[in-house]
């Protein structure tokens, strides 16, 4: 039966985001992911945490000036102290916050640079990071992101992050499959999953209804046919809901919009 993560960056946006917390579990969610956890202590998060008893499953490590459209620092020559550090900042944050998972953006490639360099940069990067996760108990997580909603970031394939994974060779770096990308990257969803599932090397799965990113039950992609599909398949991890809730009359705000996932979610009390 699939697991969602409500993430709380794009959903419950209503509310702050320290409400978000007791909004997710009010609805039934017993786990959450979201971008970034900087902006508030690792203490203050943990006790919002345990006070509804939810999961953290996922968050972004730093990705350097992201109001300045930097969305990342692996790939990008220059950058590796900082990169460190922010391998270092996030991993702080996981421990404390007891989350397995951390996704390092892999940046988009600056301008005039060779992707061999960018590619040959990102691998270090990993290479770097990883052992440093694994002796934390952390998976880091890679993903693709497609290049309509983020023109010339470095990672955008599935069989290219699963090439990346092979050659940065740690068994705790593995593939944040998010289905919303795949689907504009490149489609065929369900011969994706069946061949990259059984290969032990996703970590993570996100969705969200294509093209508008809104709620799974809107667009192109038929949800439900999917996660029969992970469960054949015996896939039991976390599925984190990276979608922005429809406005206008009908829903007015996130719980207006979860009636695709009510047969997944605890009854409401």
């Amino acid at each position: 039966m699939p697991r969602f993560a409500a993430n709380l960056s794009m959903l419950y946006n209503e509310l702050d985001f320290l409400d978000r917390f007791a909004a997710a579990a009010a609805d039934g969610f017993t786990a959450v992911e979201y971008l970034f956890p900087y902006a508030y202590a690792p203490e203050e998060l943990a006790a919002r945490l345990q006070a509804n008893g939810l999961q953290q499953v996922l968050f972004n490590a730093p990705p350097g000036d992201w109001d300045g459209g930097e969305r990342g620092l692996a790939c990008v020559p220059g950058r590796e102290a900082e990169f460190a550090d922010g391998i270092t900042q996030a991993l702080r944050y996981a421990q404390a916050l007891n989350c397995p998972r951390v996704h390092v953006m892999a940046g988009k490639v600056p301008e005039g640079m060779s992707t061999d360099l960018a590619r040959a940069t990102y691998v270090a990067n990993l290479k770097a990071a990883a052992p440093r996760a694994a002796a934390a108990g952390v998976n880091l997580l890679i993903e693709p992101i497609n290049q309509r909603d983020m023109p010339g970031f470095f990672l955008s394939w599935q069989a290219q992050a699963h090439d990346l994974i092979a050659e940065i060779g740690a068994d705790n770096v593995k593939v944040q499959m998010d289905l919303y990308h795949a689907q504009i990257m490149e489609g065929d969803l369900a011969m994706k999953i069946r061949q990259y599932l059984p290969t032990g090397r996703v970590g993570h799965l996100q969705i969200a209804g294509v093209p508008e990113r809104h709620e799974p039950d809107v667009g192109e992609i038929h949800h439900p046919y999917l996660f029969a599909l992970l469960d054949e398949l015996g896939f039991d991890g976390w599925i984190g809901c990276e979608y922005r809730p429809r406005r206008g009359a009908v829903p007015r705000g996130t719980s207006d919009g979860l009636g695709w996932i009510r047969p997944w979610l605890p009854a409401k009390g």
